[in-house]
């Protein structure tokens, strides 16, 4: 899971809740400073939530953007049904996405919106755009454009993940109909205290908040999520037709990741056609390791 730095909103941002053809979605706002330049939405990943992106909101609404990140449906402060494994597929989930891009693009003031999905969430806005860009085609060339000027992918890869993580996933997705999330935390406690990582041990509060997200995810949607995760298909060509008519595209990665190797991540940008970034000193969470250079990557991009 990603470990956001701090949970100190900046000035100028704000917890809101986005009402959407498909229901609620609690999210973060940061409102640009000065003159808008445009808007992004950002999707967080598998047990992840919008506060991944916390360090990001202050840099980029600073360059001009208004910075809307959210909790997927069965993640943290969103919900979601308990007994629905369709509700999380990535499917239901792309949907959802759409949405939310809908909901953004009515807002005054919302200008170019751009679109970012880290990790498995990258894969759900993969499934939007996709699923988007479908319904255009078939409504022919008279048909609006894509609701988005530009996509970002960071820190996932074109299909499963890689078969280490993926037992690991296994393992969680066999225990979860038979343990409580708390139980699932304690164990998961005390394989980071025996590893005697003190480098990946956050500050007290942040690790409050850890503790308090993962008893709020959805476990079906843990499920239904690690459940793709494993088994993923590769559909990289089809968003590459996509990109190339028209959707810039940006695959960022730190210099290494648990999740998908790098060297894979650079191999689908270049399938793609896409810009690739690699960002220094970075693992598989360079929004919240390194915000910074992140953010630079994000504007010269959108840019």
């Amino acid at each position: 899971m990603s470990t956001p730095p701090f949970l100190t909103l900046p000035p100028g941002a704000r917890a809101l809740r986005l009402v959407t053809a498909r229901g609620e979605f609690a999210a973060l706002r940061a409102e640009p400073v000065g003159a808008a330049r445009g808007s992004a939405l950002l999707v967080p990943g598998f047990t992840g939530s919008k506060e991944d992106f916390i360090a990001l909101l202050e840099p980029l609404a600073a360059a001009g953007y208004r910075v809307t990140a959210v909790d997927q449906r069965g993640q943290y402060e969103t919900g979601g049904p308990h007994d629905d494994p369709a509700a999380y597929t990535v499917a239901a989930l792309g949907a959802d996405v759409r949405a939310l891009t809908a909901t953004l693009a009515a807002e005054d003031g919302t200008g170019p919106l751009h679109l970012l999905g880290h990790s498995f969430g990258g894969q759900v806005v993969r499934e939007a755009v996709l699923a988007e860009a479908a319904e255009t085609a078939a409504a022919g060339p008279g048909a609006a454009r894509l609701p988005w000027v530009s996509l970002t992918l960071m820190a996932t890869g074109p299909g499963a993940i890689d078969p280490a993580e993926a037992k690991r996933t296994r393992l969680l997705i066999d225990v979860l109909p038979t343990m409580s999330l708390e139980e699932i935390w304690q164990v998961i406690q005390q394989m980071e205290e025996g590893s005697g990582d003190r480098a990946r041990r956050p500050s007290p509060e942040v690790a409050a908040f850890l503790h308090r997200r993962w008893l709020a995810n959805v476990p079906q949607a843990l499920i239904t999520a690690g459940g793709h995760l494993v088994a993923a298909p590769d559909r990289v060509a089809e968003l590459a037709a996509t990109v190339a008519a028209g959707l810039p595209a940006l695959v960022l990665s730190g210099v290494r990741d648990y999740a998908w190797p790098v060297p894979e991540q650079t191999a689908m940008a270049e399938r793609l056609g896409a810009r690739r970034v690699v960002v220094e000193d970075a693992g598989h969470s360079p929004n919240a390791e390194q915000p910074a250079a992140t953010a630079e990557a994000l504007l010269a991009h959108w840019a």
